[in-house]
């Protein structure tokens, strides 16, 4: 049985537990679906974000993957949105009032800021990390460091599981 125990103590800190019980999980297991499960609901559980979880490149749209939360978009294009604009520019996007940015798109109401992580295989976006918030200007320089950090170690998982691209499910 597998406990996720929350870390008290500054941000930094919480990662440091967050990114150790990770790589505890991430062990014995090489399924990146499985991978992002547990590290959307650790990151979850970890710092109460309202919502937390991945988008996978199919085509020309990222399709929504594992994630912890209220109900979600399910697809969004290439270029659309914090996801797709991350996607499209291969970098992290720290927005910190949703509302003052152009094209937002709005599965939840309730989201007041945003943080999203491109996650590469060769070079290539496969995927991203986004991470919403509640409360406006929740993120900053501490979160992105750690979350691409993060977002990195996903990344193994695409590498060693290159099947999870090439079925007839999951086109390229």
């Amino acid at each position: 049985m597998e406990v996720l125990h929350t870390a008290k103590g500054t941000k930094n800190e919480k990662y440091e537990v967050l990114k150790s019980q990770l790589s505890a999980l991430w062990s014995g297991e090489s399924d990146p679906i499985a991978n992002m499960g547990n590290m959307a609901s650790a990151i979850k559980h970890t710092f109460d974000f309202h919502w937390v979880g991945f988008y996978l490149v199919r085509g020309q749209e990222l399709v929504l993957g594992p994630f912890q939360g209220p109900i979600a978009c399910t697809r969004i294009g290439f270029g659309k949105g914090v996801c797709g604009t991350a996607w499209k520019e291969k970098q992290t996007q720290l927005v910190p009032d949703v509302e003052l940015f152009e094209g937002h798109i709005a599965c939840s109401a309730l989201t007041r800021s945003e943080i999203v992580i491109p996650v590469f295989k060769n070079g290539k976006v496969v995927a991203v990390l986004d991470v919403d918030s509640a409360l406006v200007n929740d993120f900053d320089e501490i979160d992105q460091m750690h979350l691409e950090a993060l977002s990195r170690e996903i990344s193994v998982f695409f590498l060693v599981q290159n099947f999870f691209f090439n079925s007839k499910f999951f086109p390229r």
